[in-house]
């Protein structure tokens, strides 16, 4: 049975809705952000030496990592409905946008909100940041012009792993100039899964009616 250590407010959020999407069973083992510094609990350090969340138990493995774990997840019980055949544009444009989230385009958001702590004393970065957070928004947007999803013509995996970005860019207040990519968020929350997924996850500060709060 996958058991996934689910850390509120967390990228683990979008393991639960991948899980849904697939129809395979899981459990749901919740982890609580510490009120003051926000940081994951000391528990978390038991199942993977990270001590971060998203990670999933399946038996005797242990897999970290977002990327990873949906690889696993859609490797193990995917029917070819979530990932692409291999060969061809969709093939490459799935790996393309499953290492691009996590490789490009959540680092500079990240830095806009840990900086974000320093007052005045970041000044002098925010300018970069805010430019490559819009280099990348914009080239999501051109993306969602031309395709429908990520990965082109069909919902996939890349999706999932693409939709944290999008999250907290939205809570952060960045998409006001980003009509195609606020229009594609919407379309993905709207999802039955992803749906489900809020039911049994609970609060989640980067959904439709979170307030982006870590």
């Amino acid at each position: 049975m996958i058991v996934v250590h689910h850390l509120n407010n967390s990228r683990s959020q979008r393991i639960l809705w991948l899980l849904e999407e697939l129809g395979a069973p899981y459990e749901i083992k919740a982890y609580q952000r510490d009120p003051v510094t926000k940081l994951a609990p000391p528990e978390l350090k038991a199942v993977h030496a990270l001590g971060k969340s998203p990670v999933i138990t399946d038996g005797e493995i242990v897999v970290a990592e977002s990327g990873a774990i949906i690889d696993y997840l859609v490797d193990r019980f995917d029917q070819g409905a979530l990932k692409p055949e291999p060969g061809g544009p969709a093939a490459a444009d799935y790996v393309h946008w499953m290492h691009f989230a996590e490789g490009s385009a959540m680092l500079p958001l990240m830095l806009a909100l840990y900086t974000s702590l320093l007052g005045e004393a970041a000044s002098p970065l925010q300018p970069r940041i805010e430019s490559e957070i819009h280099n990348h928004l914009s080239y999501m947007e051109d993306r969602l012009k031309a395709h429908p999803y990520f990965a082109g013509e069909r919902f996939t995996a890349a999706d999932v792993q693409m939709s944290f970005v999008g999250e907290v860019a939205s809570v952060r207040g960045w998409l006001t100039t980003y009509p195609a990519l606020t229009a594609y968020l919407h379309k993905i929350q709207a999802r039955p899964a992803y749906r489900r997924a809020i039911e049994k996850g609970g609060a989640y500060a980067f959904g439709p009616s979170g307030d982006g709060d870590l």
